[in-house]
């Protein structure tokens, strides 16, 4: 079992003929994910890497069944893109794109509870299990990174992942599913709605929060993790700890307001919620392997 993502998942690529899209189609395949069509309005008949590509979801829907959608198209698009998406039944969407207006993500969010759909970004990585698939553009070579293994990471950053995730890698350990939620005010799926998925996941022993400052997702993780929706240990890496109290920061979900979103409001609920914080991304490793000894 796999949280969104395995070999056999069946992938469409929106925006597969751009340049990102075509690169990124391409390792995907390379790695293993089942990519079985692309969109790209008035590109049909074209392929990208032996993948078919259509005018439309609907186009590609009528030629193969599909379970998700990576979508590769600029910002003032993606809602549109989104939204052909679930109306075609996709209920597995992964956004790429930085930037998108925020009176688009509000409505993006929206749909996606309405139709009991997951989507993961914008502003993202997107999501992969290692071994097996993934939806991003994630370097999957770098093995000192992305071994597979038992351990969940959720993440906000995009620059600390790796950061982190080679720690997971150097303690021992390797990665069930990583899922970047990305770092805008209003990400399609926030940190506590996944949780669900990881403590159901037979693959997944914890899980590794990667978050920031700002914003209320990591004091929700400590709310699922106090009312019992999850319950395996968890690690969390906090980044923001020196960032000067009042000062505004320039990343896009780095909001403090009303009292919440300090880091260290996030360590104390979590801690309270009885999780492991880092100090320092070399100390996730470490933390990981204090549990598991513990539990031996």
């Amino acid at each position: 079992m796999s949280i969104f993502i395995d070999k056999s998942t069946r992938v469409l690529v929106q925006g597969i003929t751009g340049k990102e899209g075509s690169f990124w189609t391409r390792h995907m395949k390379e790695m293993g994910t089942n990519v079985v069509a692309g969109v790209t309005p008035g590109k049909e008949g074209q392929e990208v890497e032996g993948i078919p590509v259509f005018h439309s979801v609907r186009r590609a829907l009528q030629h193969t069944a599909v379970e998700a959608s990576l979508i590769f198209v600029p910002p003032k698009f993606v809602k549109d893109a989104v939204f052909e998406a679930l109306d075609g039944g996709i209920r597995k969407i992964v956004i790429m794109a930085d930037g998108i207006p925020l009176h688009d993500t509000i409505q993006i969010r929206r749909a996606g509870l309405v139709e009991n759909a997951k989507i993961i970004g914008g502003n993202t990585s997107g999501v992969i299990t290692p071994g097996e698939a993934m939806m991003g553009s994630f370097p999957y070579w770098i093995e000192r990174v992305y071994k597979p293994g038992d351990i969940g990471v959720m993440t906000r950053s995009g620059s600390l992942t790796n950061e982190v995730t080679a720690m997971v890698v150097r303690a021992g350990f390797g990665v069930s599913t990583l899922v970047g939620v990305g770092g805008d005010p209003v990400p399609g799926t926030r940190f506590a709605e996944l949780l669900r998925d990881y403590q159901e996941d037979s693959a997944t022993r914890a899980v590794v929060i990667i978050g920031e400052l700002g914003g209320s997702m990591e004091e929700e993780v400590a709310e699922s993790m106090e009312s019992g929706i999850y319950t395996k240990p968890l690690v969390a890496f906090l980044a923001g700890r020196t960032a000067p109290e009042g000062k505004k920061m320039g990343h896009a979900g780095a909001i403090v307001s009303n009292g919440t979103g300090t880091v260290e409001g996030k360590i104390r609920a979590l801690e309270k919620a009885g999780a492991l914080v880092a100090e320092r991304p070399r100390m996730v490793g470490e933390l990981l392997k204090q549990i598991f000894k513990e539990d031996a």
